[in-house]
């Protein structure tokens, strides 16, 4: 389940909670919120295995960038050798190998560029998840704490 989804569920039952009357507590259904807890330790490692997903796909996407490059290096070095054996274009062949092997860097340098923004905006977005949820979590556990200290202090009479 999604932890933005639980989040969203958490807030929903402390809204849905009774106020209790002339002080700042609430009356929260235990059992859901716990409930909800429990899910978020569940949603949380996901979370985290989707990150995981995220960087493999980065590190295949890094990978597959660097084997184009020297697919196309080969191929220049291929195609500049073919050219050097005609002696009557030598210095074209060696310019057009060196450009297209700059090229292949400069492509190269690109998708490793692309793909580490992309890993980092994923990355930070899930990094801004998960603190949002750690804070509503430990919201709702202080609440019930809260909730729990109170319930637990003996009334005190009026002297």
């Amino acid at each position: 389940m999604d932890i933005q989804h639980l989040v969203d569920r958490l807030e929903e039952v402390l809204n849905a909670s009774t106020h209790v009357p002339l002080s700042a507590y609430l009356l929260v259904n235990e059992d859901r919120i716990y409930s909800i807890i429990d899910q978020m330790r569940v949603a949380i490692p996901e979370e985290v295995k989707r990150a995981n997903r995220v960087e493999a796909e980065k590190d295949r996407l890094l990978a597959q960038a660097q084997e184009e490059a020297e697919r196309i290096r080969e191929l220049a070095k291929q195609e500049a050798a073919e050219l050097v054996k005609r002696d009557a274009i030598m210095m074209t062949a060696q310019q057009r190998a060196e450009n297209i092997l700059e090229r292949s860097r400069r492509d190269a340098d690109v998708l490793r560029s692309d793909a580490d923004v992309y890993v980092i905006e994923v990355l930070t977005k899930l990094e801004e998840d998960l603190l949002r949820s750690l804070a509503v979590v430990r919201n709702g556990m202080r609440k019930v704490q809260v909730e729990q200290e109170a319930a637990e202090r003996p009334l005190s009479s009026s002297d």
